[in-house]
Formats: C-alpha cells, structure tokens, sequence
C-alpha cells in the first residue's frame, strides 16, 4: 500500500464523492480514481459501489477505514513532531479521556495546568474507557482519564476520585425545586441512561427497575444532558459532565441514595513519568475535588476494595488483564 492511495481512500470516505476528495487533496479526479482502483486490487475486495458519479462506501470499506485514518492520524503526529523537534518546540502533552471527563474536566485542569505549571502543547482524545487504557498501554497517550475498573498490566494508576452520581432534570421539573431528589419520586418517570452494562450502568439499575416504558440508553453524558433539555426524561448521570459542562435548561440535583462514580489516572509503567505528566494527574485531582461536592480522592492501593464494593467480588483484583 502506498500513502497517496490510503490518503485517496480516506479523503472519498470523508468527502462522499471521487470530486471532493479531488479537491481536498489538490489532485486530479482520474489520480483519485487510479489510487482507488490501484487499492481495491491490491487488497482483493472493493471499497466502494459506483454508480455513475456517485459511490457509496462498501462494508468492507467502513471497516477499513477506521485503521486507515487512524494510520494516517499516526503519520500526521510524526510529521508534526518531527517539524516541531527542528523548530525546537515542547513536546505535546497526550491525553486520553473519555467523553464525560475529557468535556466535564479536562478543561478546567488544563487551564490550572497552565495557569501554575506552563503547561501549553497539548493533544486531547475523547474515546471509550477501554481505549483510553489501550491508548495509554499503546503509548498513543501518555496519561489516561478513565472510570473504573482500571488495573491492567502495564499500567500505573496515580490516583482513583469517587463522587456521588446526581439527577439531571428540566429545569421547569417541579422536583428541580428540591436540593436533593429522592430517587422514589422519579418512579413512572422515563430515564436517559448509559448503555455500557461494566460500568456505571450497573449501578443505576436499581433506579432503571423504577422507570417507565421507553428507556432511551446512549453512550454519552453530554448525550443524556441534551436529551434531558429535549424533554425525553430525566437522567441519573455521573457528576463529572453533569457539574463540569452546565447546560441550559437542565438542573443538576443531589439524590437522596448514594451511588458512587468512581474514576481516575492512569500512566503506562514502561516510561517513566515526565514531569508534565506528573503535574497534569495532580492537577486533575485538584480540579476534580473543587468541582465536585464530597470529592474523595483514594490511592491506588484501594482499586481491589473499591470494586469489590460495587461488584461484590473481587474477580479484578484476583486476575488483573
């Protein structure tokens, strides 16, 4: 495979069409067509269904894809850094989060990390939980910003922060004039919930046996906030996007059962620690404990005991990944 037919591929992809992808890379559309053509035979399937002008995406092409813009996002990285190396500029810091915690906290830190420690060039990644460890193990990033579960081999956590879970509600909600909610009182009430069942999923199932017909489950916070202004229903969410991202319309409640969110940092033990890394995972912790009301910051040692106290086993401490 050659560069210019990947580029070729990714540039059909995200543009829809041979004439866009043209433009955006400045070539010619028959010098499209040929890296396409030249691609497909090399690799033995076709990426795309012609039809006339237009082509639509095969299955197999969507499946390559990811792989390839992520190799070219690589490429990218190192063409950069090596600019960067000549010119003698810092090295980005590389951080990996995922979206609740990339949108809730990242910023916050991020300002303190520059207001006390000159922190500037900075990469950030919202992803899912597991890939911010696989982006961390990887060394894609270089401190990572997860819920738990969190051990792995390889890795190295810094610190694990729990806060307890709130209620997202419309702001015209006759509950939202309470400080804190009594979970009964949204019995019958439709809830915007997270779909991922290994993490806090499941400790919001209990409130979710309470709810009405029609369930809306998604894979985002800030997802479950929008639904919740959209009037879909009320939300039990982790405090971090609830507090760290407001949002119009929506008031953020305390609830009168304690459901605890647990989250933290991770760095990979292969490299030692930079002390821009270093600084940014206690500046997490700092920002973390002044946004979030009963922040509780544990040590690493606790990650055993803490998932035993939402699992009831200890399965993760007894055969780590």
């Amino acid at each position: 495979m050659e560069l210019r037919q990947l580029e070729a591929f990714a540039a059909v992809m995200s543009s829809g069409s041979i004439t866009a992808a043209g433009r955006l890379l400045g070539r010619s559309q028959p010098s499209i067509t040929r890296s396409i053509q030249e691609l497909e035979a090399e690799i033995g399937y076709a990426l795309f269904l012609r039809s006339g002008p237009r082509v639509t995406p095969t299955e197999q092409g969507f499946l390559l894809y990811d792989d390839v813009a992520h190799a070219l996002s690589s490429l990218r990285h190192i063409q950069t850094r090596a600019h960067d190396i000549a010119q003698g500029k810092q090295q980005p810091l590389r951080l990996a989060a995922t979206s609740a915690l990339a949108a809730g906290l990242l910023p916050q830190a991020i300002a303190r990390a520059e207001a006390s420690h000159g922190v500037r060039a900075m990469q950030v990644r919202s992803v899912s939980p597991e890939q911010v460890l696989h982006a961390v193990l990887t060394g894609s990033a270089q401190l990572g910003l997860t819920s738990l579960p969190l051990e792995h081999r390889g890795l190295d956590v810094h610190w694990i922060g729990q806060a307890a879970c709130v209620v997202a509600l419309p702001e015209t909600d006759p509950l939202a004039r309470h400080s804190t909610v009594p979970v009964a009182a949204l019995a019958g009430r439709r809830f915007i919930t997270l779909a991922n069942p290994y993490r806090l999923r499941g400790r919001l199932d209990h409130a979710l046996s309470q709810a009405a017909p029609g369930l809306i489950e998604t894979n985002s916070s800030v997802n479950a906030l929008a639904a919740v202004r959209g009037g879909l229903g009320v939300a039990i969410l982790e405090p971090v996007s609830a507090l760290g991202l407001p949002v119009q319309g929506v008031a953020i409640r305390a609830i009168d059962q304690d459901i605890p969110f647990f989250f933290g940092v991770v760095t990979p033990q292969s490299t030692p620690i930079a002390p821009a890394v270093a600084a940014m995972a206690e500046v997490l912790a700092e920002t973390a404990a002044m946004l979030l009301p009963g922040f509780v910051r544990h040590e690493a040692s606790a990650h055993a005991g803490l998932l035993h106290s939402i699992h009831g086993k200890d399965d993760f401490s007894t055969d780590p990944l």
